[in-house]
């Protein structure tokens, strides 16, 4: 009824919008009947006609205030008052070009930093893969204590007979996935072409199905093709990595590549928009789990396990399932581990499973940058309040300065909520034009902060493009801005007194003390962005700066393999030709490299008795320790005869572990597991190993070329050439090592060249990221701070410029008129302070596991933002208070 009633008045509607003067006529020609028939009648009472004009002008309630009530209502007119509204509101924006310019700038900042934060939280964290029922799909973590440091751990990392016993365990209630982690594989399509890289995952062959793809092209893998050890060479390539590296190759069905010593055939090409289970890593070839030799390895943790429930099955029941399964292997793995510490049986039995959702799948990259963004997050959020308080303020003075303006309006029959449209569409137009800046400005910053957070060689590809959540996120987030530097102003213009405001008493204590309300927010918001910034340029510093033991600069790594594993002779020949080109000063080998996050790890035994903590190790060539300068403390380096495999050398850290005072050379130690000792050699300083955040752990060194146990010298299908090179630029000498190679030896081919210190930079990247951005929002924060401070004192001066005036006629120093214009500022700005301070030492707890060697209850640390607010509070002083004290009492009397 109410529809069809709303329908009847369309005709009505357009034709207030079409024939508006025609409109507007009858509405004045209907007023004046009306008001000349009251006169009429109150002439005929016996009334003369002008005092019977103002008595019906009074009963009326005045023409205008009739109009504007008969607009009001009238049918469609809502629209044309908001256009009137829009177009004034344009008006007085352009009135004020420099300050319109000021808001939507620090405004489109501070939302397209926002915006861009999070794009990157929605596509790591939130954005579903393309896979069915994605809300069913969990992953299932390990909870407990660290083997080394005790300290609570999560991890997903599981062996493949801890995933055949929990898929067997709930095979009724849901599907159960192993997939491992993705990395860069080393392949070739021809044996005689150079080895190229790809994004390898060995997935379970019911992966597809359980997620519900349909392959682009051939077939996807089967349960069918993941059953025997080393049977199955099939292999699914994403439908990306057919795009871009095979042109949509129509013939790929039936292709062979090799890899690893085995050669696949291409069965199918993936859907269209999956990119495997590992947010931020394009997965481009997928294999069965069974072409994997983990899957022969009790001890291998190298597969994830998901977990994707079935229709009406709910998490609980599953997890307690798995939870059931997990202990019962873990007190049966613990007998093998009877000669083990104490310590270390306590802790592996204490963890424990956990499902927890995994609808966008699961990466090491969430797990680097979830708190980072968090953090992230937050800062963009307090510049966000503090542009918003900015503008605000900015508006609020505006308000103030036309409060003479909304009495005259009100006066003249505007309603209060004609007013309040007035302003909130300034507002709405200050909001949208930053919203479109800060599109812009989020369309750069998000591929810029991707870009900085790139390990070398292993880019993180995300997927930027704008979806439905991020569209209503922008959306949302305008509309709240808006509402938040934009209603309260409007509010108070709606309470103008006509009567005080048109004789210019407009309350200005009371608004002051909003506005300074508001300074007093925003100090306390750029403490904290700039006591968190402090605390992440001090972590970056430190972090960079400390030694790492060995000598970074102009050392160039060159990694290389083999199809087939190669004889030493083959690699230590390579190397010495390598040794003889120019600009070269010395080459040695090893296992991998410093700083690349690989590891070896073992429990040592001295004397028959082990050790609780793990000891590292890296098998060397000769002159390796000279080629990366770690100082040899005492004893000798390796020699080229050391190949009998029953000789070590050993770091600081070790001979003071594992021998105390004593002097290691000569001692013996056993690695837990392997058959016979090892006699220490040498004694070498510490150096970093695999993270440079840790302090300098237990390493001990082991001749690279070793005799195997039927007396020849062990193949090496891998291995980094260090390189020390004469030049400054080590890469400039690059392709003439990759060449060398190549020519050399054809069967050997690099798969990677890098600098020693691009592998430092790609440990610090998590630091330099924070410390950057955290950097700049501070700087933005106290940008935004002191013109807030600048505004509230220029209005405040204004206001009181007559109560300055009389100051200065009867006698007060100009510098006591500074000094109350200074005291009421530092007295907000030390509230902010404080505030501050009770946040900043609140978020400690939340961001203590991303700083390193920073204490942020240090006096320093509080103190330093405290001084930048003091010294930015005084630059915004200064222009008010020289103003306030070149007043001129007499003109300032006569004007008023």
């Amino acid at each position: 009824m109410m529809l069809l009633r709303w329908l009847s008045t369309i005709p009505l509607r357009l034709r207030t919008l079409i024939l508006k003067s025609r409109v507007e006529q009858e509405l004045d020609e209907e007023l004046e009947f009306h008001l000349e028939s009251q006169v009429e009648h109150l002439i005929s009472r016996g009334f003369s006609p002008r005092e019977a004009r103002l008595m019906a002008l009074k009963a009326i309630g005045g023409v205008d205030r009739q109009k504007e009530r008969c607009r009001e209502v009238r049918a469609g007119q809502w629209l044309a008052l908001v256009g009137a509204d829009v177009a004034f509101g344009w008006r007085q924006l352009m009135k004020r070009k420099l300050t319109t310019a000021a808001a939507v700038l620090s405004l489109g900042l501070a939302i397209g930093a926002c915006t861009s934060a999070f794009r990157l939280i929605d596509s790591l964290f939130l954005r579903p893969m393309p896979v069915s029922h994605a809300d069913r799909l969990y992953a299932v973590f390990r909870l407990g204590k660290g083997f080394s440091d005790g300290k609570p751990r999560a991890e997903t990392s599981y062996e493949y007979p801890v995933f055949q016993r929990m898929r067997a365990a709930v095979q009724n209630q849901a599907q159960v996935v192993a997939v491992s982690f993705a990395n860069r594989a080393y392949l070739t399509y021809t044996s005689d072409q150079e080895m190229e890289k790809a994004e390898v995952q060995y997935v379970s062959g019911t992966m597809f199905g359980a997620f519900g793809l349909q392959p682009g092209l051939g077939r996807l893998l089967t349960q069918g093709d993941d059953v025997t050890p080393g049977a199955h060479p099939y292999a699914v390539i994403s439908y990306d990595y057919w795009v871009h590296r095979l042109g949509k190759d129509a013939n790929v069905i039936g292709r062979v590549f090799h890899m690893g010593g085995h050669a696949y055939e291409v069965v199918g090409v993936g859907p269209k928009n999956f990119t495997g289970t590992e947010p931020g890593t394009v997965t481009e070839i997928f294999l069965p789990t069974m072409m994997n030799e983990g899957v022969t390895h009790r001890d291998w943790g190298w597969i994830r396990i998901l977990v994707m429930l079935k229709p009406g099955v709910s998490s609980g029941p599953v997890q307690e399932r798995l939870r059931a399964v997990f202990e019962t292997l873990q007190r049966e793995r613990a007998k093998e581990f009877s000669s083990k510490p104490k310590q270390f049986l306590e802790r592996f039995l204490s963890w424990q499973v956990s499902l927890q959702p995994a609808p966008a799948g699961i990466s090491n990259t969430q797990n680097d940058y979830r708190l980072p963004l968090m953090v992230l997050g937050v800062l963009v959020a307090l510049v966000l309040l503090i542009a918003c308080a900015n503008v605000a303020n900015l508006m609020s003075a505006q308000a103030a300065a036309r409060a003479g303006e909304m009495a005259l309006r009100f006066s003249l029959g505007a309603r209060r909520g004609r007013l309040v449209r007035l302003v909130m569409a300034e507002s709405a137009m200050l909001g949208l034009m930053a919203a479109a800046l800060g599109m812009l400005f989020a369309a750069w910053a998000t591929p810029f902060v991707v870009d900085r957070i790139q390990p070398h060689g292993e880019p993180i590809r995300l997927p930027l493009q704008p979806d439905f959540v991020v569209v209503l996120f922008a959306i949302v987030l305008t509309l709240i801005v808006t509402l938040m530097f934009g209603l309260l102003p409007a509010l108070r213009v709606s309470k103008v007194r006509p009567v005080g405001a048109l004789k210019g008493s407009v309350e200005p204590l009371k608004r002051r003390r909003w506005m300074h309300g508001l300074i007093a927010a925003q100090a306390a918001f750029c403490f904290l962005v700039l006591f968190l910034a402090g605390l992440f340029v001090a972590t970056f510093t430190r972090l960079t700066q400390q030694p790492l033991g060995f000598s970074p600069e102009r050392v160039l790594l060159v990694d290389a393999a083999a199809q087939r594993a190669q004889s030493p002779t083959v690699w230590d020949q390579t190397a010495e030709l390598l040794r003889h080109i120019p600009g070269v000063l010395s080459v040695a080998q090893a296992g991998w490299p410093l700083l690349s996050g690989s590891t070896d790890n073992s429990f040592i035994a001295v004397n028959g008795e082990v050790n609780p903590e793990l000891a590292s190790t890296l098998a060397i060539s000769p002159g390796w320790i000279d080629a990366m300068k770690i100082p040899l403390l005492s004893g000798r380096d390796f020699l080229e005869s050391d190949t009998s495999g029953n000789i070590a050398m050993v770091n600081q850290a070790f001979a003071r572990q594992y021998f105390g005072a004593q002097n290691p050379i000569g001692k013996r130690f056993a690695m837990q597991g392997e058959p016979g000792s090892l006699q220490v050699v040498g004694v070498i300083g510490n150096a970093r190993y695999q993270d440079v955040r840790e302090p300098a752990r237990s390493l001990f060194f082991l001749p690279l070329n070793r005799v195997d146990e039927k007396g020849g010298l062990s193949p090496l299908g891998n291995e980094t050439f260090v390189v020390r090179s004469a030049v400054d630029d080590p890469l400039a000498i690059s392709e003439m090592l990759r060449k060398t190679i190549t020519r050399a030896h054809p069967e050997l081919h690099v798969t990677n060249v890098r600098t020693q210190q691009e592998l430092i930079d790609a440990q610090t990247i998590r630091e330099r990221l924070l410390a950057m951005l955290a950097a700049f929002f501070a700087a933005v924060a106290l940008m935004l701070a002191g013109i807030g401070l600048y505004g509230v004192l220029s209005y405040s001066v204004l206001q009181r410029e007559r109560e300055f005036g009389i100051r200065i006629a009867v006698g007060a120093p100009r510098r006591n008129i500074a000094g109350l214009i200074m005291n009421h500022v530092f007295a907000v700005v030390a509230a902010g302070a404080v505030a501050g301070v009770a946040l900043g030492t609140a978020s400690l707890r939340y961001v203590e596991t991303l700083l390193f060697q920073v204490n942020g209850s240090d006096p320093t640390m509080l103190a330093a933002p405290v001084a930048v607010l003091v010294a930015a509070a005084l630059l915004a002083a200064i222009p008010p208070v020289v103003r306030a004290a070149r007043i001129d009492p007499a003109t300032m009397l006569r004007t008023q």
